[in-house]
């Protein structure tokens, strides 16, 4: 009987799927004719008259992360916070994303809506295009969604 030699190890190799960048979010944003900002911390951000969407990097390595951080500047109400929760309540239990937090002041609330993703190994640049696209509608839709909960 004849043993067969073991294969070699194969050599790591280079991720063939880019990790993801500012440079890359912008121009995707630019090919959906979208206008960006550069803020004063180096966050990249869409802003619409109600909203401002950022797009931010954190973490290292294979732990990086993409995030899509959407804040709605409709100021509301304190008296309406029970009504208010149990709209985003609803829309966290049936929708994907964003998923919709409330930060109250003393005589405010707003709402922050978030979608993550690692990226750390890289991802496959279709995928990352339609999950962005569809991220940046789902907050814009939440916002239209928001206003006619509380009409």
């Amino acid at each position: 009987m004849t043993v067969a030699e073991p294969s070699p190890i194969p050599e790591p190799q280079e991720p063939t799927n880019p990790v993801p960048d500012q440079d890359l979010v912008k121009r995707l944003l630019d090919e959906m004719e979208l206008t960006y900002v550069i803020d004063d911390e180096g966050d990249l951000a869409a802003p619409w008259e109600h909203l401002r969407i950022y797009f931010t990097f954190r973490g290292e390595g294979d732990q990086r992360v993409f995030s899509v951080r959407t804040f709605y500047d409709r100021p509301l109400k304190i008296r309406n916070k029970q009504q208010l929760l149990e709209s985003i309540d609803e829309w966290n239990r049936t929708s994907w994303w964003p998923k919709v937090y409330t930060f109250t002041t003393d005589d405010a609330i707003r709402l922050i809506g978030e979608k993550q993703t690692l990226i750390g190994t890289g991802v496959c640049l279709e995928h990352f295009t339609s999950c962005m696209a569809s991220w940046i509608r789902s907050a814009i839709q939440f916002d239209t969604w928001i206003v006619e909960q509380l009409a």
